[in-house]
């Protein structure tokens, strides 16, 4: 009988063990990494303590709700790539009435400091509900709000990557407020219909063509400025050539005067002196010096003529 007391709370025993076992690991939550979970009781609200990584014991009339505050992809495209099976993609609108497709992609995370209120804000809802209930549509919504400010032109265009800077400020703007952090937003595919596309195309080819007909006018200008200061500096060199030639021309002919001037004056500083040197006597001694003891000859009819001869004065000589 005592034997059979002892094997009845033997296994009374064990059986309180394995029931203490499963009431453990029900109350044992793993918090993963890059997440947070939230304490709700029903008999006590939403706790204050906020779950961080790893296990914790939670009470089983407890319930503990998981918010990622590690950075989270999404997409809202055609495929089935991510974290939807379904066609998220959508239409957008542009400043000049044309429909887009786009595909989107974002990362978001929960604010750490702001999850106990955003769990009150969503009623309990996890993480991925306020995802796909509340993030998704509304990224929806600003993002046409955004767009509808663009002509189709540009949002096919050049002015892709600013657009998707204004769409992820605009974004993050809106949802910050509701302890939802976007860090970023991308329109990784836009699709118009032909006659859109056609249309933008056009517009491309033409301002394409007037970029080009602008450089080629800046070309002729920037060509027609250096031909002028060329033009410019060949005058000032032509200028100074002539001056140069100018000032040369006039330094020879000075100079030749000069010598002409200085020639004459001694030309006349000579005669000057020769003339002093001739007295009477002097021409007087030339003259007898010059005659050679002929008597003059004496011929004619009617006149008298006088032949001299050879007889000269010094003057002549």
């Amino acid at each position: 009988m005592g034997k059979s007391k002892g094997f009845i709370g033997a296994i009374a025993l064990a059986v309180i063990i394995i029931i203490g076992l499963i009431i453990g690991f029900s109350c044992a939550k793993k918090v993963p990494a890059g997440y947070v979970g939230i304490v709700y009781a029903m008999d006590g609200g939403v706790s204050d303590d906020v779950l961080t990584q790893g296990w914790h014991f939670v009470a089983p009339t407890k319930q503990v709700t998981l918010y990622s505050v590690g950075i989270e992809q999404s997409y809202l495209t055609s495929g089935s790539n991510g974290d939807s099976k379904d066609d998220d993609s959508f239409e957008v609108p542009s400043s000049d009435g044309k429909g887009l497709k786009v595909d989107l992609t974002f990362t978001y995370r929960y604010d750490a400091d702001r999850v106990t209120q955003l769990f009150t804000r969503f009623k309990g809802q996890s993480g991925k509900e306020v995802r796909d209930s509340f993030i998704k549509p509304n990224i929806i919504s600003w993002t046409k709000e955004v767009t509808a400010k663009y002509p189709v032109t540009e949002i096919l265009g050049d002015e892709r990557a600013n657009l998707n800077i204004a769409v992820s400020e605009y974004i993050k703007e809106k949802f910050d407020k509701y302890g939802i952090i976007v860090e970023n937003v991308s329109l990784i595919d836009i699709d118009a219909d032909d006659e859109t596309r056609a249309s933008v195309q056009r517009k491309v080819n033409a301002q394409q063509e007037l970029e080009l007909a602008q450089i080629e006018q800046k070309t002729a200008n920037v060509q027609a400025q250096k031909d002028k200061e060329v033009a410019i500096v060949k005058a000032e060199q032509d200028k100074e050539t002539a001056e140069i030639n100018a000032e040369q021309q006039r330094i020879k002919a000075q100079g030749e005067a000069d010598a002409i001037q200085i020639e004459a004056e001694a030309q006349a500083e000579a005669n000057k002196k020769i003339a002093e040197s001739l007295t009477p006597e002097l021409i007087e001694s030339n003259k007898i010096a010059k005659w050679n003891g002929e008597v003059p000859t004496v011929s004619g009819t009617g006149a008298t003529i006088v032949d001299v001869g050879n007889l000269t004065s010094p003057e002549e000589e």
